[in-house]
């Protein structure tokens, strides 16, 4: 399964991920010198329990007990998605939530109750229809005692009336990996691993793509372009073939369209190990017999894989009904959300794909628009709508694709 791990930018997601998994998702170069997450970072670890002894301190990922030297068993094996938290970066973690199915919410007790993007996701949180959530207070040892039950005070009137409402609230120090014990519990006790149907058609939410060539790489060297993502319906084999649409941009007699492409499955790669068939839930790595140059700098992130002939439809344009928010999110200084106008630039997050979009026409309750970049998508799926508010792309309200 999947969890993701939301908040603001530098609250310690990506240090509770490596305290939870051992790993580092911020592998970009960029990410690495500014110290936040540019894009989604991905971690599996496995969680696991001391047979001996009872309470929170039996939760652990380590393999064996220290304090009764024991070999810990397996509860279950758990993909982290880690998502950015600065402001910029608002599409990105939409995009992520498409892929989640339960999610972390982590906030720092050094700063006031709520910031920004701690606000702004958890509403995404909402649109997107996760409900399953536990909060993660995080840096308590950079606190006063006094400090921390005042910051806890605060996350308990944040949360309330919100889709958190009533998730465990779980102090932690993500850098002095302490109470992470706890987080385990929790997550095992809030976060349930939900039913799939693996004879399903098979159906892929690409959240990434690569080149994974060295430069240098003979012909005879190279490795066909790798997906990265989530199968959330279905089953991929390694032998098998896979349709990924929208495609790839074809122009032919001086008209452009987007035709799906249709490739074999080389290589399954699923909580770090190879795997000769995937089902449903976790992370996934699939090597293709795909052109690298189709793939590299996630040119494919956005796109639906599965079985061919068995895809949704690719829409450059739909309508789509709107349920507009109260406020727009992350402005504190806002004030109410103004209707939808025709004619209006909107950015939409629909599963792990983010286009801009214009109005053509725009109703009560509704709007048609047509996308600068196609999308492929079932009628009744759920729209992450931005509008631009000065400088930044503001969380507005949601969409239901209606055809």
């Amino acid at each position: 399964m999947n969890i993701g791990l939301v908040g603001h930018v530098d609250h310690g997601k990506t240090t509770l991920v490596q305290a939870l998994s051992g790993e580092w998702t911020d592998q970009h170069s960029e990410e690495m010198k500014r110290g936040i997450s540019i894009r989604l970072g991905y971690a599996d670890t496995t969680f696991r329990q001391c047979p001996e002894g009872e309470g929170p301190e039996t939760y652990t990922v380590a393999e064996t007990c220290g304090d009764h030297d024991v070999e810990t068993e397996p509860l279950r094996t758990v993909s982290f998605v880690d998502a950015p938290g600065h402001e910029t970066l608002m599409a990105t973690m939409l995009s992520g939530a498409a892929i989640m199915d339960g999610a972390v919410l982590v906030i720092a007790a050094t700063e006031e109750v709520p910031q920004a993007q701690t606000e702004e996701h958890l509403m995404a949180l909402d649109i997107i229809g996760i409900d399953n959530i536990v909060v993660v207070q995080n840096k308590i040892d950079l606190v006063d005692r006094d400090q921390a039950e005042r910051n806890y005070q605060q996350i308990q009137e944040f949360v309330e009336g919100t889709v958190a409402e009533g998730a465990p609230i779980v102090p932690v120090s993500a850098q002095q990996e302490v109470n992470t014990d706890l987080v385990i519990q929790a997550i095992e006790e809030e976060i349930p691993t939900p039913e799939r149907d693996p004879d399903a058609d098979a159906r892929m939410q690409v959240a990434r793509s690569f080149d994974i060539n060295r430069p240098g790489a003979t012909f005879d060297q190279l490795t066909g372009g790798v997906l990265g993502g989530s199968l959330v319906l279905g089953q991929f084999e390694a032998d098998g073939n896979v349709e990924i649409a929208p495609g790839r941009e074809v122009e032919e007699g001086g008209q452009t369209e987007w035709r799906p492409v249709e490739t074999s499955i080389r290589s399954l790669q699923a909580g770090g190990e190879t795997v000769d068939r995937a089902s449903p839930g976790g992370l996934l790595g699939v090597g293709t017999g795909l052109d690298p140059s189709l793939t590299k700098g996630d040119a494919l992130a956005g796109q639906v894989a599965g079985e061919p002939g068995t895809l949704p439809p690719t829409w450059q344009q739909f309508t789509m009904s709107v349920d507009l928010l109260d406020r727009i999110v992350g402005d504190m200084e806002s004030g109410e959300v103004d209707d939808i106008s025709t004619g209006e630039p909107l950015m939409m997050t629909i599963g792990t794909a983010t286009t801009v979009g214009s109005v053509t026409s725009a109703r009560e309750g509704e709007c048609e628009v047509t996308l600068q970049r196609p999308v492929c998508a079932p009628e009744g799926a759920k729209i992450a709508i931005n509008r631009r508010v000065g400088a930044r792309w503001r969380l507005i309200g949601v969409g239901t694709l209606e055809g």
